[in-house]
């Protein structure tokens, strides 16, 4: 009998970075066929621009700095993917194009590239975004065709409007079939949560985040007299929850860590849309809680079997 020594990790799998991001890509799948269909070419510009700019940011950043060239682990695909899908439609094509590049140079390579950054890129560069042309992300646009279960129909000439946060108008219908104005990718709630399932099915994400920040948005809003569902499916609640809270990087390793950071978000998305002075607070909730992770990933701590106690 032969005995093999190693190093650890002795625990394997068969997922890796590609993989991974691979089928984050894929779940963007329908959230990019509805946001098309929805928006048409306005929608493709940007996601193309946004995409682009991410991919090649990284691409010469770590030619300039001679670093390996790591485009096939498709991390800055995804970045700019969620970038653009972040977007109003009415939105000029060089408000993602900076978005993107802030995204990777700055919350990305600057701080030792995929693994080592402590916020999310695609939302670091949404806040920076919206702080810095706020009357260009806000401006929502009504989708120039609706879709209804079972039939696709012409709609009116694409308008703007308020998003259903500040004019809660829509029903529940609408809001999951994408009828209402907001950022070309989080208005229909079902491409998203097909995106959802198809992630949990493949073990991409644990179910611990969405669940404890979802419920508690609904359980807050109820209890403030909203109602839940509306709360959940109105805004970016659910897109940001899918894609983005979900991050490996910036959330806990463990799952009560995970279970804590989706309640942590979720309570700050109500307070924030609720006494704040901004209508949506998705993008602030998860920001706030990536910066807390380092401190539940240590509060949290596994004790490791065999380890000497240190005394002081």
């Amino acid at each position: 009998m032969a005995l093999h020594i190693s190093t650890g990790p002795h625990l394997r799998s068969r997922q890796d970075t590609p993989s991974l991001m691979r089928d984050v890509l894929i779940a963007l799948c329908p959230a990019v066929a509805a946001s098309l269909y929805f928006y048409g070419l306005k929608a493709l510009w940007i996601l193309l621009v946004s995409t682009a700019c991410a991919v090649l940011s990284e691409y010469v950043w770590q030619r300039l700095m001679k670093k390996p060239i790591r485009l096939n682990d498709f991390s800055a695909a995804v970045t700019g993917l969620l970038i653009g899908l972040n977007m109003p439609a009415t939105v000029p094509v060089w408000v993602p194009a900076i978005g993107s590049v802030f995204a990777i140079i700055i919350v990305k390579q600057l701080f030792g590239g995929i693994g080592h950054n402590f916020l999310n890129p695609a939302l670091a560069a949404r806040a920076v975004l919206l702080t810095s042309w706020p009357s260009y992300m806000t401006k929502a646009l009504v989708p120039e065709r609706t879709l209804t279960f079972g039939l696709f129909e012409s709609s009116v000439d694409a308008i703007t409007s308020a998003t259903p946060l500040v004019a809660p108008v829509a029903d529940i219908r609408n809001l999951l079939m994408g009828n209402i104005a907001g950022a070309i990718g989080e208005t229909c709630k079902i491409a998203v949560l097909l995106g959802l399932i198809y992630l949990l099915i493949r073990g991409v994400i644990r179910w611990q985040i969405p669940v404890c920040m979802l419920g508690t948005v609904a359980l807050m809003s109820w209890i403030l007299g909203k109602d839940p569902l509306t709360a959940v499916l109105s805004g970016g609640v659910l897109f940001g929850t899918v894609f983005m809270a979900t991050d490996y990087v910036t959330t806990p390793m463990l799952k009560v860590g995970q279970a804590i950071f989706g309640v942590g978000a979720g309570i700050l998305v109500v307070l924030i849309r609720n006494y704040g002075n901004y209508p949506e607070g998705v993008t602030y909730a998860i920001l706030i809680m990536n910066i807390v992770t380092p401190l539940l990933d240590r509060s949290l701590k596994r004790k490791v079997y065999g380890e000497v106690k240190q005394n002081g």
